[in-house]
């Protein structure tokens, strides 16, 4: 990965979530400030990575400090050859152009129902169509996530493109934040 003012190198060490959720285990970083003031927006932002010469792309989720943190998948921790508690060699360098999110089904399903809502859906921008599923996701319950699709329905509906009153970085909402670490202890 050549080096520019976008691109970052650093060594960090692969967290263990404390609640890792269903599924297959995972790890995770939280980038150096320093590598995030590079990147694009505060927000998410999808990066090439390389972790220890393992070469692939992923999505950055805002950590709500002003920078942000990066899921390791079981894949990626195998094909790189590292665990959790490795210390490993990450470089990231944003897209040139983000990448069409993925559509969460429900959503979906309700802008196949809102005709004038799917019109100026598919108008948007890439960046814009990833803070709207970023702010109906990251809804913390079933009946909000409902509520904010059916909200975000009658936005676009009324001709709206940006979702209204989000912080896509979380800082100022407090909102977003970076797992904690199963291994984190507190001191006081």
């Amino acid at each position: 990965m050549e080096q520019s003012e976008t691109n970052s190198q650093f060594n960090a060490e692969l967290l263990c979530p404390a609640k890792p959720g269903e599924g297959a285990p995972w790890a995770f970083i939280v980038l150096p400030r320093e590598a995030s003031e590079k990147l694009p927006r505060r927000g998410r932002t999808t990066v090439e990575a390389s972790l220890n010469g393992h070469h692939f792309q992923v999505t950055l989720e805002p950590d709500g400090q002003l920078s942000h943190w990066l899921k390791v998948s079981k894949e990626h921790l195998e094909a790189a050859g590292v665990s959790v508690g490795d210390v490993v060699d990450l470089g990231i360098r944003p897209v040139d152009q983000e990448p069409e999110p993925e559509v969460p089904s429900d959503l979906q399903e309700a802008l196949e129902a809102a005709p004038e809502a799917r019109v100026v859906w598919n108008e948007t921008t890439t960046i814009a169509r990833l803070d709207w599923i970023h702010w109906i996701v990251s809804a913390k319950q079933a009946k909000t996530r409902t509520k904010r699709i059916s909200d975000a329905c009658d936005m676009l509906a009324s001709g709206k493109r940006r979702v209204c009153c989000f912080d896509p970085s979380g800082y100022y909402s407090k909102a977003l934040s970076a797992p904690k670490a199963a291994d984190t202890q507190e001191t006081g």
